[in-house]
C-alpha cells in the first residue's frame, strides 16, 4: 500500500469524524463519541505511515541524485515539506495529534466538532484544487539543511494556532448573550462569511472545473466569477443577496449553536485556558522556526536575511497579532472576549499567510504554490 492509498484513507476518516462529532455534538450520545474519537484515530495512524512512507519514497529520490550526502544530510533534506500538498498534511496531522491530546487532557470531545472541520476543509481543498501530489525533485532554493527545521515548526505553530482559534470560537459562542454585542456580531458574521467564501468557491469549481489547469488559474481567473463576479449582473445582485440573506440568518440564530455547545461540560475557563496555552506554545516556536530559521535560510539561499516578500511581510503581520494577544493578556491582563476575537483574528492572518499569498501574490516563496 503506497502513501497515496493511505492519505486518501487518512482524508476519508477525518471528514467522517467530522460527521460524527457533530453528530456527537447535536445528540450528546457516548457511544457516538466514542465512535468518532476511534474514527480520528484511525485516520491519524494512517496518516502517520503515510507521511513515514512518503518520507522515505523522497530519501530515495534524494540519494539517487546525491549519492554523496552523508545520512544526516539526505534525511533533512528528503521531508516531505516540499509544496504546498505535503505542507497541507503535515499541517493536518498536527492539528489532530494536538486535539487528541487536548481531548486526552480534558476529557471531552466537544472540542473535535471544531476541530475536524479545519482538517476536513483542508483535506477537501487538496481535493478540489487538484494540486499535484507527485513526487518531484526538490528546487535548489530548498536544497538546505534549514528545509526542515523551518518548515516543520512554522507548521507545528500554525497547528497550534488552529486550536486556539476553534476554541477562541467556542470561548465566544459560549459568552455572548445578546445579538448586539460586538463579540456576538463578530464571530457570527466572520463565521457567515467564512461559508459563504467556501460555498462560492466550490460553485465557481463546479462551474469551471474543465477550464481550470490550475489551482492558481481557479483563484486568479474564475474567483466568485459563478456568483459575486458573474458577467450577469443580476446572478451577481442576486448571489450577494442570498450571502446578506445567510450572514443574517446565521447571526439570527446563533444562539442556538451556544445552548448546543453549553450543554456540554465546557467551562469557558477551560476554553480560555487552552486559548492561552496553544498560543504560548506556537508563538516562541514560530519565532523561532518560522522567522528566526527562515531569515537565516533566506540569508543562504537569496543573500538577505529579510526582503519584505509577500510571505515574509504576512509572517510578520501574523507574529504581531499573536505577540499582542500574548502581551495583552499577561501584561495588560485581558481576559476573555477580547483576546479570543484576538485568536480568531490571528488564524485568519495564518490562512491568508499560509494559503493567500502564495495564490495571490508572488514573491521568493513562489516555490510554495500548488503546483
Amino acid at each position: 500500500m503506497n502513501s497515496s492509498t493511505l492519505f486518501g484513507i487518512s482524508t476519508m476518516a477525518y471528514i467522517l469524524a467530522m460527521i460524527i462529532y457533530i453528530t456527537y455534538l447535536a445528540f450528546r450520545n457516548s457511544q457516538v463519541g466514542i465512535a468518532a474519537t476511534t474514527v480520528t484515530i484511525a485516520g491519524f495512524v494512517s496518516q502517520t505511515i503515510a507521511i513515514v512512507i512518503r518520507w522515505t519514497e523522497h530519501y530515495a529520490q534524494w540519494t539517487m541524485m546525491s549519492p554523496e550526502s552523508t545520512f544526516i544530510v539526505s534525511v533533512l533534506r528528503s521531508a516531505p515539506l516540499r509544496n504546498l500538498f505535503e505542507s497541507l498534511i503535515f499541517f493536518v496531522w498536527c492539528l489532530i495529534l494536538g486535539y487528541l491530546i487536548i481531548e486526552l487532557k480534558y476529557k471531552t470531545r466537544s472540542f473535535g466538532a471544531f476541530v475536524t472541520p479545519i482538517a476536513g476543509l483542508a483535506l477537501a481543498f487538496i481535493d478540489i484544487s487538484g494540486m499535484s501530489k507527485e513526487i518531484e525533485p526538490l528546487v535548489p532554493a530548498l536544497q538546505s539543511n534549514w528545509l526542515l527545521a523551518h518548515v516543520m515548526m512554522s507548521f507545528i505553530s500554525y497547528s497550534t494556532f488552529a486550536l486556539s482559534f476553534s476554541t477562541g470560537l467556542m470561548y465566544l459562542i459560549l459568552k455572548t448573550d445578546k445579538r448586539t454585542e460586538s463579540s456576538y456580531i463578530f464571530w457570527t458574521v466572520t463565521s457567515g462569511i467564512f461559508i459563504v467564501v467556501l460555498f462560492a468557491m466550490g460553485l465557481d469549481y463546479l462551474s469551471f472545473g474543465l477550464a481550470i489547469k490550475t489551482p492558481e488559474t481557479l483563484i486568479k481567473s474564475y474567483l466568485f466569477k459563478a456568483s459575486f463576479l458573474n458577467e450577469s449582473v443580476a446572478v451577481s445582485i442576486f448571489s450577494l443577496l442570498i450571502a446578506l440573506t445567510f450572514i443574517f440568518m446565521v447571526w439570527k440564530y446563533g444562539h442556538i449553536l451556544k445552548k448546543i455547545v453549553g450543554s456540554f461540560s465546557i467551562s469557558a475557563e477551560m476554553l480560555d485556558e487552552i486559548t492561552y496555552k496553544s498560543i504560548a506554545i506556537g508563538f516562541p516556536i514560530f519565532t523561532l522556526g518560522g522567522l528566526i530559521f527562515g531569515a537565516i535560510w533566506a540569508d543562504q539561499a537569496w543573500g538577505v536575511y529579510w526582503s519584505w516578500d509577500p510571505k515574509e511581510t504576512w509572517s510578520l503581520i501574523t507574529w504581531f497579532v499573536y505577540a499582542f494577544f500574548l502581551h495583552s493578556r499577561l501584561l495588560r491582563g485581558w481576559r476573555g472576549k477580547k483576546v479570543a476575537i484576538v485568536a480568531v483574528m490571528g488564524f485568519i492572518a495564518v490562512i491568508f499567510t499560509y494559503l493567500g499569498v502564495n495564490l495571490l501574490l508572488s514573491g521568493l516563496h513562489a516555490y510554495g504554490s500548488l503546483e
